[in-house]
């Protein structure tokens, strides 16, 4: 990285939604709007929500330019990861950005969540590599189905909106100045990344807070249905034909369980934006490690 001052910092922005989703939409809006930094963009071509670190290994990516304005953008015909594998390759732009920022996302990403999601993915793929990252996500508070919208209103809440998206942009833009700064002091520390869940109500918000994985996990089960359906994040349920030798099952949520710790998730129904550092690297807690420390010395002597 050149020197402070020497020119203007370059970021770049990827997600698991899509390149239309309103979110990246939205954040690239707000980075552009600053004219502080240039902005780059490499995300899927669709929707790659719960795609976890997967990769893809055995076929070439489809590229394309896409207008968006104020930034270059490429649409990639892959995997959050992919994306922001390819974007900071120096394959697809000339020079490696100087942060790499994954989001906005619809829905947060708490607990045992950051284990699924590709938008923590995108961020931590640019951590393997070196270059500094965060990873945004918004509390979006109305669900992806009709029943769950109706019951979470019912229970006193308040239907999100697609414009909340930009005032989650505006409200962690101060975090997100802060980072270049210490980028280009040379003062960021290396080996990590930072997950942001911005809340529901992001214009009350309480401030930044720094919080620790919980263990906070929403269970999933699985239903047999009639027909091959497809359900988008968005609530659209297509129903493709298939043969009726096929047996089709969907997700279903069975029951959210709560870490009512001193946690990320707990911090964000607060009403804070939380930001909680994590590394690439998943090592057990110290209680397995020395189990498994006394056990391993046994093994040569088990016999079935």
């Amino acid at each position: 990285m050149e020197e402070a001052g020497s020119r203007r910092p370059t970021i770049m922005v990827t997600n698991d939604d899509g390149i239309d989703a309103p979110g990246l939409r939205a954040l690239v809006n707000v980075l552009v709007s600053t004219h502080q930094v240039n902005v780059l963009v490499c995300a899927p071509d669709q929707e790659m929500s719960a795609a976890s670190h997967s990769v893809t290994w055995a076929r070439p990516l489809s590229v394309k330019q896409v207008d968006i304005d104020g930034a270059t953008a490429f649409a990639v015909s892959g995997t959050p990861a992919d994306c922001t594998s390819l974007g900071i390759s120096k394959a697809l732009f000339p020079s490696v950005p100087d942060l790499v920022i994954s989001g906005i996302n619809k829905g947060s990403n708490c607990g045992y969540h950051i284990i699924y999601s590709g938008t923590v993915a995108g961020a931590r793929e640019a951590c393997l590599n070196g270059v500094p990252s965060l990873s945004v996500s918004y509390n979006w508070y109305g669900g992806y189905s009709k029943e769950k919208m109706e019951k979470e209103l019912s229970d006193g809440g308040q239907k999100s909106d697609v414009h909340d998206f930009k005032l989650a942009a505006e409200a962690c833009l101060p975090l997100i100045i802060a980072v270049v700064s210490e980028i280009r002091n040379n003062t960021y520390p290396q080996g990590c990344f930072l997950n942001v869940d911005l809340p529901t109500d992001v214009t009350d918000h309480k401030g930044f807070k720094l919080t620790k994985q919980g263990g906070s996990s929403i269970k999933l089960g699985w239903k047999q249905v009639t027909s091959n359906m497809q359900r988008s994040k968005m609530g659209t349920v297509t129903d493709t034909s298939a043969s009726q030798e096929h047996l089709f099952f969907c997700r279903e949520i069975m029951r959210p369980q709560v870490d009512d710790g001193d946690s990320d998730y707990r911090f964000l129904q607060e009403g804070y934006i939380t930001v909680t550092p994590l590394g690439a690297l998943s090592p057990a807690e110290s209680g397995p490690q020395a189990y498994f420390q006394d056990w391993l010395s046994s093994v040569v002597d088990t016999k079935l």
